[in-house]
This record gives structure tokens, C-alpha cells and sequence, in this order.
């Protein structure tokens, strides 16, 4: 989707905002058991640290098997491009391009709205206390009487 990237969920002042733009709701699939190739082993070693990261990033929780064959074969062209005596720019554009679809970055994932929590993000207690203490202080006007 292009754009500028949309802002997390939880940033968003309504709910209302989440369909904005004329954003449809996802369509359903069955997801299917994933194959995951072994890495080359004469990959560069850019490309295996990516490939390693990659991995143990929280989109593959949503990789399919072609999602992981399209990896490989970006990974395999870009250890090939790195290997040039003179590294061609449109072809590591058209790389980085591609992997755009993988979901690597922040902004790719948020773009089709996925949002990966950190592990143990709950809310700060000191932060919580103090919103309720502020809550607290409010004091509601009572309705005018008719």
C-alpha cells in the first residue's frame, strides 16, 4: 500500500480511524505449516546476518513457505550482487523493493497493518497510578436539570 505510513492502533484518537481512508477489513485464509530452506552457506555474511535476523524477527509469525522462498531468492541475488566488481544500483533497488512485500521494516509492516508488540509491553504501573489519580481529580458537571 502505498502512503505515508499509518499510525499504530493505538495511537489512533477512534476506532473509526482504524477503516479511514477506505480501508477494507482483511480477507481470511487457511495458513498452511511453512518450509523454511537452510541458507547457502556461501552467502556473504551481510546477507547471512540478514537472513539470520530476519528469522528471528516476529513477522515470519506470518510467512508462508512462499514467503520464505522469496526471502531465499532475495537473499541468494543479493550475495550474488555483492560479489560484482561493479554493484549495478537499479539492481539493489529492485532488491530493497522486493523486500518491501517481506514486511522487514517498521514502515512495510505498519503500511498493511501489522503491528508486532514487544515481549512483556505492558503499561508502566508509576504511569497507570498517575492517569488514575488525574481521573480521579475530575470533577463531572451534573446535567442541568430541564
Amino acid at each position: 500500500m502505498p502512503g505515508p505510513v499509518p499510525n499504530r492502533t493505538e495511537d489512533l484518537s477512534r476506532a473509526r480511524d482504524a477503516h479511514k481512508g477506505g480501508r477494507m477489513d482483511a480477507t481470511k485464509g487457511t495458513s498452511r505449516p511453512a518450509t523454511i530452506p537452510d541458507p547457502d552457506s556461501d552467502w556473504h555474511k551481510s546477507v547471512r546476518m540478514f537472513w539470520d535476523s530476519v528469522l528471528e524477527s516476529g513477522q515470519v509469525d506470518f510467512y508462508e513457505s512462499s514467503d520464505y522462498a522469496k526471502l531465499y531468492l532475495l537473499c541468494d541475488l543479493y550475495s550474488k550482487a555483492l560479489a560484482m566488481t561493479k554493484l549495478p544500483a537499479i539492481l539493489i533497488q529492485t532488491i530493497f523493493g522486493q523486500m518491501e512485500g517481506l514486511l522487514i521494516t517498521e514502515g512495510d509492516r505498519r503500511r498493511v497493518r501489522i503491528e508486532l508488540e514487544k515481549a512483556g509491553s505492558e503499561e508502566d504501573p508509576v504511569v497507570e497510578e498517575q492517569m488514575d489519580t488525574y481521573f480521579k481529580g475530575l470533577h463531572l458537571v451534573p446535567e442541568l436539570a430541564a
